[in-house]
């Protein structure tokens, strides 16, 4: 394996862990992964640029999603901007039960921005646009 291909498997992997972790409201695994300044532009933020970890915190609080539910990266694609920062974009797609107990899955494209400091990979800026 060649460290580029380590390195793409090794982000694609923190990624995944990431999304598991806002599923079922894991905070502490959340704010390890972020840099303390990160920056985000999502639905949630009603246009607006986003910073810190306060404002997502605010939704970690009432807890995950209760019951059954799935994260799926689709089609995720690692773009290297040199040694030390990474790209992943994707479409996730989150299966979980309705209030009727029937399966809905939902789509949103998301671009997250990594960058190693000190050896250790950081979630810094991610973009995400929920499909209509």
């Amino acid at each position: 394996m060649t460290t580029e291909s380590a390195t793409h498997k090794e982000l694609l992997q923190l990624n995944q862990r990431l999304l598991d972790c806002i599923m079922v409201g894991d905070w502490e695994t959340y704010a390890t992964l972020c840099d303390p300044t990160i920056s985000a532009f999502e639905a949630e933020a009603c246009g607006e640029l986003v910073e810190g970890l306060d404002f997502h915190g605010f939704y970690f609080d009432p807890g995950g999603t209760k019951g059954p539910h799935n994260t799926t990266m689709t089609r995720p694609h690692v773009r290297m901007l040199g040694e030390d920062a990474a790209v992943v974009a994707y479409v996730r797609l989150t299966q979980r039960m309705d209030e009727d107990g029937k399966p809905v899955t939902s789509r949103c494209e998301e671009t997250r921005v990594w960058e190693r400091q000190n050896g250790t990979w950081r979630h810094v800026h991610f973009h995400r646009s929920n499909s209509r």
